[in-house]
């Protein structure tokens, strides 16, 4: 895939034009607060320069997962006023993506102003990919511009229905990041290690089907290391792991060692009996998880033997935290990880690509 396989921001003569921008600004809040902005900080100068260039800019995403209706739990004014301040400049916000609040809002736009949509998913179209809802919104501009590299493999209305209806370009966003996994995907230096973590393999499994015949080591850490462990015959408590996906991991493994793949798994766990903030913990050997515990966070054996592997690998993939980082002390193990990582990498001695909402969020903590 070349550069020029892209029609870019910098081809699209945006000045005097309405131009709807997809981002993700599914950003994680707590009670209407959001909680970690470094989403809305990359997006908001991706936006800008459209307005700065002349255009219309008609800001679209989607925000948590609301069941089929507005839910004013998952409005994105919050957000959208919080990228209001953080750009400096002010966003008119419509109280819907569609229709008369959305039509309004745009027609009132002059050169250079910046509007924010509510919640695409407030239409159950969105989701469906329905052309008649991507006709909609296709009708608030004249130009497309694909800025969420989150949502890119998802064909919705608004990022795959959408170029049906307007002149589409990529934005610097999802150029950015296309440019960073060439670097590691397409003539990645070896050794090459992927960080897979995150709650369940199900939703994970053509990722991990692709990577083992990618990568030479293949890192497996959260809820997703316990469905492994168990469909090795590894008693895990009560811990959070999938029985139907046994023979999936199973699978996995099997492809990995075909493939000269490493399946790096816990030797040790940090468990509990409750799930909660500072909850009594311990540290066992991953053969020894009580019946009546769950395994919340990586121990440190396995940290000190992840660690080992990054230290002889050249290029690193991370995706998905090691454990319950959001609740102390079960983020632990992603942190010293991530510290690792972020030393070889600073010292020039590791290329590191990082993605994923849970994963930028435990390392920004």
């Amino acid at each position: 895939m070349t550069q020029t396989a892209f029609r870019t921001l910098d081809h699209a003569d945006v000045t005097g034009k309405r131009v709807l921008v997809r981002v993700d600004l599914n950003v994680p809040t707590d009670n209407g607060r959001v909680t970690d902005l470094t989403r809305i900080e990359r997006i908001a100068p991706a936006v800008t320069e459209i307005a700065d260039k002349g255009g219309k800019a008609i800001v679209l995403s989607h925000f948590g997962r609301p069941k089929g209706g507005p839910d004013a739990e998952f409005s994105l004014k919050p957000v959208a006023d919080e990228m209001a301040r953080i750009a400096g400049v002010p966003m008119a916000f419509a109280s819907d993506c569609i229709g008369a609040p959305a039509t309004t809002i745009v027609a009132a736009m002059k050169n250079g102003d910046i509007a924010v949509l509510e919640n695409l998913r407030f239409h159950k179209g969105e989701e469906k990919n329905d052309p008649a809802f991507a006709a909609e919104l296709a009708k608030q501009g004249d130009l497309f511009v694909g800025d969420a590299f989150s949502c890119a493999h998802r064909a919705h209305a608004s990022t795959e229905g959408l170029t049906h209806h307007l002149p589409s370009y990529a934005g610097p966003l999802l150029m950015e990041e296309i440019n960073a996994l060439r670097t590691a995907l397409e003539k990645p230096q070896r050794p090459t290690a992927a960080v897979v973590g995150g709650a369940k393999v199900s939703t994970k499994i053509p990722v991990l089907m692709n990577l083992v015949s990618k990568v030479d080591k293949l890192i497996i850490g959260g809820g997703m290391a316990n469905t492994f462990l168990q469909s090795m015959g590894i008693m895990v408590g009560q811990s959070l792991a999938e029985p139907e996906f046994h023979s999936t991991a199973r699978e996995i493994m099997a492809e990995a060692k075909q493939k000269g793949c490493e399946i790096v798994l816990p030797v040790d766990a940090v468990i509990a009996r409750e799930f909660k903030e500072g909850a009594a913990n311990e540290v066992v050997g991953i053969h020894k998880v009580p019946i009546d515990a769950m395994i919340l966070d990586v121990g440190p054996e396995s940290v000190k033997h992840v660690a080992k592997v990054l230290a002889g690998c050249k290029t690193l993939l991370w995706n998905g935290p090691m454990g319950a980082f959001e609740i102390s002390p079960f983020g632990e193990g992603t942190f010293a990880l991530a510290r690792q990582a972020a030393e070889l990498t600073k010292a020039g001695k590791l290329v590191s690509v990082a993605g994923g909402g849970d994963t930028v969020a435990a390392l920004n903590a």
